[in-house]
């Protein structure tokens, strides 16, 4: 099963989260209507920037996703969603996937 790291946009915050998941159709309905109160309730609506195929195992997308909150770079973020930018290093691993098509 293929995993997913996802970079979520709140215009209304002009703020981006990114996460991990098997399911981004799932999480990003999640992130806008959980009850719970988290980091991203406080910023919705959220719309998907960009998604990523990060490999066929949870701990290779939660490494990637770690790695990248760990960068604490909005470029790196924006250069990530920019579709001409292509990634290298340690991020070459991801496919990214064309949700606009879905």
């Amino acid at each position: 099963m293929p995993y997913f790291v996802y970079i979520l946009y709140s215009s209304k915050s002009d703020k981006y989260y990114v996460g991990s998941t098997n399911d981004w159709k799932s999480r990003l309905h999640s992130h806008n209507t959980s009850k719970r109160n988290t980091y991203t309730s406080k910023h919705r609506p959220w719309t998907i920037a960009a998604v990523f195929k990060a490999g066929d195992t949870r701990s290779k997308a939660e490494q990637i996703e770690k790695f990248i909150k760990k960068q604490k770079s909005r470029k790196l973020i924006e250069r990530l969603i920019d579709v001409e930018f292509c990634p290298t290093g340690y991020l070459s691993e991801l496919v990214r996937v064309s949700y606009l098509r879905d």
